[in-house]
């Protein structure tokens, strides 16, 4: 009997290719059987600890026109690819600490896929504030969750904990950012495009 690799998943919803990589790489793994061990992480403490050129780069890039102007038409491409809507939010970048909490927390209830669709629609498809606790609450209520105990869980020390420990093992095992996939613990793989790659690599190892 095959035994299955371990796959991981260590994402942020403030980001929009994580979004395109989250909505494909549950059809992927579902057809290879394969699980995925979700792990929210807040990206922009991985920002501060290992990448924070990020945040020249970001300035630089996008006052660069041509390569503003070919990015947005490279992630409408894929938003177009992959049937999602991804708009530009008015606030960005977004603290997401409290929606990766609640992610956590939604986890523990059998619902973190459910939450993490609905926050980053509500983030990269309606435009709606995901760091305001009442654009959470109405989020909870949306998917079946009740929005007090989510609420208050976001602001619990141990999901507070819980997070800060996913973004730390992400950092020590050599992350910069999201989404990052990890098989077998230590085979990372960053970024929506390198999907392709992380299927071929699954399939390798299930075949032996």
């Amino acid at each position: 009997m095959t035994d299955k690799p371990r796959f991981e998943f260590f994402y942020d919803c403030s980001s929009p290719w994580t979004y395109l990589a989250f909505t494909r790489v549950i059809p992927l793994t579902e057809n290879l059987g394969v699980d995925i061990t979700w792990r929210p992480i807040l990206v922009g403490g991985v920002f501060n600890a290992v990448n924070q050129e990020l945040y020249e780069k970001r300035a630089n890039w996008s006052q660069n026109e041509r390569q503003f102007t070919y990015y947005l038409k490279d992630l409408n491409d894929w938003a177009n690819f992959c049937g999602l809507r991804i708009i530009q939010p008015r606030v960005f970048p977004v603290n997401s600490a409290r929606a990766m909490r609640g992610a956590i927390y939604a986890e523990e209830q059998g619902q973190l896929i459910a939450w993490s669709k609905a926050v980053f629609e509500a983030y990269w498809g309606d435009d709606r504030d995901i760091s305001q606790p009442e654009v959470l609450a109405e989020i909870a209520g949306e998917i079946g969750l009740d929005a007090d105990v989510l609420l208050a869980a976001t602001e619990n020390p141990t999901y507070k904990q819980a997070l800060r420990d996913n973004t730390e093992d992400l950092i020590n095992r050599g992350g910069y950012g999201s989404p990052t996939m990890y098989i077998a613990h230590d085979d990372m793989y960053f970024g929506n495009d390198r999907l392709p790659l992380v299927e071929a690599r699954l399939q390798q190892l299930l075949a032996h």
